[in-house]
C-alpha cells in the first residue's frame, strides 16, 4: 500500500503499496535468469548488445532493460545482486517512461518492524493543537470517534501499508520486507515504482510540488502517484511477455489497517491517478504527461474527471468568523487553520459505512465503486475504484475549520463550521441530502421546532450537534458538542439553548450562513492533513486488498 500520512512527514517521501500476491517461493534455490520460453528480444549474458559509449535511455550501469541477470534468490539478494537487479530495473523503467536517470539510487532494505518504529518517530514531533486538529478533521468525516487519536490512527495504517518509499531530501529509496529476521528485495514491481519516483525527482524536483490541504495533497499525487502506478502496470505487462522478472515470493501485503476510510482517501490518487495519467498519454504521449508536472491538478474532482483539468478551477470557500467569546478557532502556528477534504474525501465519507459496517449497510451502492472490466468480475488494472456519486459530483470546493474551548485540549470537545460550494443549487441539494441521511445512519434524530438542527444520542460514538444549512448552491454544517453551543460556535445555527429535545421533522433552513465576512484563509505549510506533496505523496490500497474486498462485493451478489 502506499500511505496516507503525508503531511505528518517532514521529508517528501514516496512511498509504494501493497501489491497483488506472486508465484509462491520454490523451496529449491532459483534463478531469476531469463525464462525457459524467453520472447525474443530478451537478451541473456551472452547475447545482449555491447554497452554504449554515453548513457542512454534504456540502459544503464551496465544492464540493459532487456538483459538477463544472474542471481541466486535462495538466501535473498547479497548486495552486488541487488545492485545489477536495480540497475536492470532502472533501464526498464527509462525505457517505459521515455525519461533518463541523471544518477544512482540508493537503496536500502528494513524489515516491516523497523518501519513501523521509523513511522512512529514521526508522528511524535506533533504539538497537541495539531493533533487536536486531527481529531476535528477526521470525526467531521466520522471515520474517527473524539475517544480514539486520528494521529495514532493514521500512524498505525502507515506503518501496515507502506511497502517501500523514496525520499528526495535523502535521494535514498527504502523497501520495507515482510522478512522480519532477514529483511530482502522480494519482487520487481514496488522497485519499480519506487525507482520512478527517483526518475521523477531527477526530473521535476518533487520537493517543489507543494499543497496544504488533503485535496491538494491527494491532487499532486494524482499525478506523482498516477504516473508511477502507470509505468508499474505497463512494466508489469512486459514481464513474462518481454522481460524476466523477479517476483513477489512473501506476497507483500503489508499488515491489517486500522481505519479503512482514511486510507480509501490516501488511495485515490492511485486508482484514479494512473486514469488521468493514461488519458495524457492517449492525448499527446509522454510529452503530454510531462507537461503537468509544470501545472499539477488544483483538485481530486480533476483528476477523478481528467477533462475537467485546467478548465474547472475550485473555489476558494470562505468561512465568517461567527463565533461567541467562549469558542474560538483552533489556531496552529506558521501553518492553516482548515481542512478541504475535495470531491474524493467528501464521497469516502458516504462510502465508508459499507466498509465498517462489515457490507451491512451502503448510503452509496457498492458495485457501482467498483469498476469490473466489462465483462469480467475483474477489476480494472488502471482504475479500480469509482470515486464519483451524485452526493458529490458536483463540488466545487469546500473549507473546514475547528472550533475549540479553553478545555478542549482536555476533553476533545470541539466543534466545526464545515462549509461548501457546488455547481449548482440541484447539486448543493444532492450533497445536503445525503448528508442528512448519513447523519440518520449515525443515529442522529432532528429536533423539534427548529429546522436543519439534528442530535446524535450520548450513547452514540460521534454525539454531537448539527446545524445543516443549503442556501442556493452552498451548503454549511455546524457541529458543536451540545445543542446549546450550536450558535456559540457559529452564529448562523439557531439559538438552540431553550429547547426541549425531542424527535422531530428537519429540514433546510434558509437563515444562515454566507460568504462576506472575515476569511480563515492563513498563508503557510500544512499540518491540516497529514498528507502533502511536501511530505509524502503517493500510497494507496494495494490492489489485492481491493481484489479482496470486491470479491466480498461479488459474494454477495452471487
Amino acid at each position: 500500500m502506499r500511505t496516507i500520512i503525508t503531511l505528518l512527514i517532514t521529508g517528501l517521501l514516496v512511498a509504494s503499496a501493497a501489491t497483488p500476491a506472486a508465484a509462491a517461493a520454490s523451496p529449491e534455490p532459483t534463478t531469476a535468469t531469463a525464462d525457459a520460453s524467453p520472447a525474443l528480444d530478451q537478451e541473456d549474458n551472452d547475447t545482449a548488445p555491447a554497452d554504449p559509449d554515453e548513457d542512454v535511455i534504456g540502459w544503464e550501469n551496465g544492464y540493459w532493460h532487456n538483459e538477463s541477470v544472474d542471481v541466486d534468490r535462495s538466501d535473498g539478494l547479497n548486495e552486488s545482486e541487488r545492485r545489477k537487479v536495480v540497475n536492470r530495473s532502472m533501464a526498464r523503467v527509462e525505457e517505459i517512461r521515455d525519461l533518463e536517470f541523471q544518477e544512482d539510487v540508493p537503496i536500502e532494505v528494513i524489515s516491516r518492524d523497523e518501519y513501523r518504529n521509523v513511522s512512529m518517530e514521526r508522528f511524535r514531533n506533533m504539538t497537541a493543537d495539531e493533533r487536536l486538529h486531527q481529531n476535528v478533521k477526521w470525526e467531521a468525516t466520522f471515520f474517527v470517534n473524539e475517544s480514539t487519536d486520528a494521529v495514532e490512527v493514521q500512524s498505525a495504517n502507515f506503518g501496515s501499508s507502506v511497502l517501500g518509499f523514496y525520499s528526495p531530501e535523502e535521494d535514498r529509496m527504502v523497501i520495507v520486507s515482510e522478512n522480519q529476521t532477514s529483511p530482502r528485495l522480494e519482487g520487481e514491481l514496488t522497485l519499480g515504482h519506487e525507482l520512478h519516483h527517483a526518475l521523477q525527482d531527477q526530473q521535476y524536483n518533487l520537493s517543489s510540488i507543494r499543497a496544504n490541504t488533503t485535496d491538494g495533497s491527494n491532487a499532486n499525487s494524482g499525478l506523482i502517484e498516477g504516473d508511477a502506478s502507470f509505468v508499474e502496470y505497463r512494466y508489469e505487462q512486459r514481464c513474462g511477455e518481454e522481460w524476466d522478472c523477479l517476483d513477489s515470493r512473501s506476497g507483500q501485503q503489508g499488515g491489517e489497517l486500522a481505519n479503512f476510510g482514511l486510507y480509501l482517501v490516501s488511495y485515490q490518487p492511485y486508482s484514479d491517478g494512473a486514469a488521468f495519467v493514461q488519458h495524457r498519454y492517449e492525448q499527446g504521449g509522454w510529452e503530454a504527461v510531462n507537461e503537468v508536472y509544470d501545472a499539477t491538478p488544483e483538485s481530486t474532482e480533476q483528476v477523478i474527471y481528467p477533462d475537467r483539468y485546467l478548465e474547472d478551477s475550485p473555489t476558494n470557500v470562505t468561512v465568517e468568523d461567527r463565533s461567541s467569546d467562549e469558542w474560538g478557532v483552533l489556531e496552529l502556528n506558521g501553518s492553516i487553520d482548515y481542512a478541504s477534504f475535495g470531491e474524493a474525501g467528501m464521497f469516502t465519507m458516504f462510502m465508508y459505512p459499507y466498509y465498517e459496517s462489515n457490507q451491512r449497510d451502503q448510503l452509496i451502492d457498492a458495485r457501482s465503486f467498483f469498476n469490473f472490466q466489462d465483462g469480467s468480475q475483474e477489476l480494472d488494472p488502471i482504475d479500480p475504484l469509482n470515486y464519483t456519486h451524485r452526493y458529490t459530483e458536483g463540488w466545487d470546493g469546500d473549507r473546514l475549520v475547528p472550533y475549540v474551548a479553553d478545555d478542549s485540549a482536555e476533553t476533545n470537545e470541539t466543534g466545526y463550521v464545515w462549509a461548501s460550494v457546488w455547481d449548482s443549487e440541484a447539486d448543493a441539494e444532492q450533497f445536503a441530502t445525503g448528508y442528512r441521511e448519513l447523519l440518520e445512519y449515525r443515529g442522529a434524530e432532528s429536533v423539534e421546532g427548529y429546522e436543519g438542527v439534528y442530535r446524535i444520542p450520548d450513547d452514540g460514538e460521534f454525539d454531537d450537534a448539527f446545524y445543516v444549512e443549503q442556501r442556493g448552491d452552498r451548503v454549511v454544517v455546524v457541529n458543536a458538542p451540545t445543542l446549546d453551543d450550536l450558535s456559540a460556535v457559529h452564529g448562523a445555527a439557531p439559538d438552540v439553548s431553550e429547547s426541549d429535545w425531542s424527535a422531530g421533522d428537519g429540514g433546510e433552513s434558509s437563515d444562515g450562513e454566507t460568504t462576506d465576512g472575515e476569511s480563515t484563509d492563513v498563508d503557510g505549510n500544512d499540518t491540516d492533513d497529514g498528507e502533502s506533496a511536501e511530505d509524502m505523496p503517493g500510497f494507496g490500497v494495494g490492489a489485492a486488498l481491493v481484489a479482496l474486498v470486491a470479491a466480498v462485493l461479488i459474494g454477495r451478489r452471487a
